[in-house]
């Protein structure tokens, strides 16, 4: 199973949905996530949060159209969008994405990023990407991953989440590397491109942050 996960971010952040359809998938909505996906004709499973983005008439819509919804209160020690992962995670998926997380206040985005480093989800290699209309976020754990040339995603860059990455390598790409230390702080690796139909990178000890991008202005 996929989850799909919308958060209550500012909405013209939000991909084309569409694009991202599966067969086997569950769409879940976090807060004001949840009208998001309302609007765009996409009943999600379940719903997550405190709803204190939404007023009154749009909860009572949230509460009407999606049957197996959870309030939490206000004060609470996870994020609304941690009970959210946390319920996918739980559910063994294949993979995760996350939307709505990005643009807007810097410490949702921060906390969002920060998920993507749980033991649940570093200790087992799950997919888990935070995606907008430009970007693509995902973590990594040592070991080699190959990625597909993708005009959508013209730009990659890899940055250390952890003190250091040791042994980066990078095959298929503008710029390669061979058995790199690359640094926390380094800019090293921003804005590389695929330039086979396939490229791989792989280290051997950290952890990886890689980011796939486009330039604002292009269609989705």
């Amino acid at each position: 199973m996929i989850f799909h996960i919308v958060a209550g971010g500012p909405e013209h952040e939000l991909p084309d949905f569409t694009s991202n359809s599966q067969a086997d998938e569950q769409w879940i909505g976090v807060d004001r996530g949840a009208l998001y996906l309302l609007k765009r004709g996409i009943v999600p499973a379940r719903a997550f949060g405190d709803f204190d983005s939404v007023s009154m008439e749009e909860w009572n819509k949230i509460a009407s159209a999606i049957p197996d919804f959870v309030q939490f209160p206000a004060e609470k020690d996870e994020t609304d969008l941690e009970i959210a992962l946390n319920y996918a995670l739980s559910q063994k998926p294949v993979a995760i994405y996350m939307y709505g997380v990005t643009g807007g206040r810097l410490d949702h985005f921060f906390g969002a990023v920060t998920l993507l480093t749980k033991k649940e989800i570093t200790k087992d290699k799950l997919p888990v990407y935070i995606v907008d209309n430009q970007n693509e976020i995902s973590v990594h754990t040592p070991g080699t991953t190959e990625i597909m040339k993708n005009e959508k995603w013209p730009y990659c860059s890899f940055f250390a989440v952890s003190e250091k990455v040791i042994g980066l390598t990078l095959k298929g790409f503008k710029y390669p590397l061979y058995d790199h230390l690359l640094q926390s702080g380094s800019s090293r690796c921003v804005s590389n491109e695929i330039i086979d139909k396939k490229a791989v990178f792989s280290f051997c000890s950290g952890i990886l942050m890689v980011i796939r991008s486009r330039d604002g202005g292009n269609s989705r």
